[in-house]
């Protein structure tokens, strides 16, 4: 058995692309539902005084975090090379909704940090990195 493809992209390349896309789809569904004020009542107390107090230039933040990011992995899944410059503008995106987050003084639990700080840091940084192998590698051009 090989592990590759017949056209010469290796399987993690579909496993990738695929696990980020979901990633980000859950993203954008999460940007819907901060806007419906009655599903943001189950949030926690830190996420609400996030999300409430979010200037709109935050907000637009986190809709091109996850809305670039979903746009990249299409793109990615698409094998078009487009997708590196998709995530890098999902990595500003990201950048500009965590300098609000960090501003407005919330003392964050290790859950927190991890979730919503550090893992959509550490995926957008991994998805550019990872665009740039794939192209490398002549998996998306």
């Amino acid at each position: 058995m090989t592990d590759k493809r017949a056209d010469g992209v290796h399987w993690s390349f579909w496993v990738i692309g695929a696990v980020a896309l979901i990633w980000h789809v859950l993203g954008v569904v999460n940007f819907f539902v901060q806007m419906n004020p009655e599903m943001l009542a189950a949030y926690r107390e830190s996420e609400r005084a996030i999300i409430e107090g979010r200037p709109a230039w935050a907000t637009a933040g986190f809709a091109i975090a996850v809305f670039g990011g979903a746009i990249g992995c299409v793109l990615l899944l698409l094998r078009h090379s487009a997708a590196y410059y998709w995530f890098i503008a999902s990595l500003v995106g990201v950048i500009v909704t965590l300098s609000h987050a960090f501003g407005i003084g919330i003392d964050f639990g290790i859950g927190e940090i991890l979730g919503i700080i550090l893992m959509p840091l550490v995926v957008a940084i991994f998805l550019i990195w990872y665009s740039t192998k794939a192209a490398s590698r002549g998996w998306i051009s």
